[in-house]
């Protein structure tokens, strides 16, 4: 059973945006089902793995959130997360840009990863898109990262998002030199004097072990989707250019997760 958190306002649902990711795991023989109260032992006990993409903590929209964002989980629910990975559990936690990422910082720092509210992008800023690749380093050699038949994949494409810290994590998905993290204090306001940071060697995706259980961390979200966007219905996911690898790594994914890779 893979259960995706719909408690906490997330801006991707099973029957929203994530409809094509909760798709997909069921034709690899998952079942799948919407998560509709706040984390506690008995809520994650009927999950294998609990993910949970863009959590916020209200419905007020981004615009309305006082700076720095606030967490979008309790103590106790962090808590209560913590200890069900360690006894076994399973949590894919994606946080995308500011100010999903600030939302979901105290959940990743329970697992010392370091969430940072801001937007990653290469500096100076182009059309291309972001490709980790196997060719250039960035993608990194892990079980989900391989094939059944002893080839590996070769990229993984993402969608802006955040870069992050996580020193006790094996990395997958690795900056490389020119990116920066643009930290605004308001998403998408951006100036001459918003502060840059380098984020070369930062991730946007890694995973670890903790205790008896597994956790995955990425800072985007929309890799693990299939949209289609705005009037033109332009493909943003694992529908677009570049991305045709995303729905394996996502497989993989959620394999490694539920130990039955």
């Amino acid at each position: 059973m893979i259960c995706v958190d719909e408690a906490h306002f997330n801006f991707h649902t099973l029957e929203g945006r994530f409809f094509a990711f909760g798709e997909l795991l069921r034709r690899d023989g998952y079942r799948t089902r919407a998560s509709t109260a706040k984390f506690s032992e008995t809520a994650l006990a009927a999950c294998r793995v609990m993910v949970i993409s863009n959590a916020q903590p209200s419905g007020d929209g981004w615009n309305n959130y006082p700076f720095p964002t606030p967490s979008a989980f309790t103590d106790a629910e962090i808590s209560a997360v913590r200890a069900w990975v360690e006894a076994g559990g399973s949590l894919l936690l994606i946080a995308d840009h500011m100010p999903l990422a600030g939302a979901a910082a105290r959940l990743a720092a329970a697992f010392h990863v370091e969430f940072h509210d801001g937007f990653a992008q290469l500096e100076p800023e182009t059309d291309e898109p972001d490709i980790f690749s196997t060719a250039a380093g960035t993608l990194r050699d892990h079980a989900i990262t391989r094939l059944e038949d002893g080839t590996a994949l070769t990229a993984v494409r993402t969608f802006t998002g955040q870069a992050f810290r996580a020193p006790h994590a094996t990395p997958l998905l690795v900056f490389p030199a020119g990116y920066v993290q643009l930290m605004p204090r308001k998403a998408w306001e951006f100036s001459p004097q918003t502060p840059r940071i380098p984020v070369a060697g930062w991730l946007q995706g890694a995973v670890l072990t903790q205790g008896k259980g597994r956790a995955g961390f990425f800072g985007e979200a929309a890799m693990f989707s299939a949209q289609l966007a705005g009037s033109e219905k332009t493909p943003v996911g694992m529908n677009s250019p570049g991305a045709g690898q995303n729905f394996r790594f996502t497989l993989n994914l959620l394999h490694w997760l539920s130990q039955t890779e």
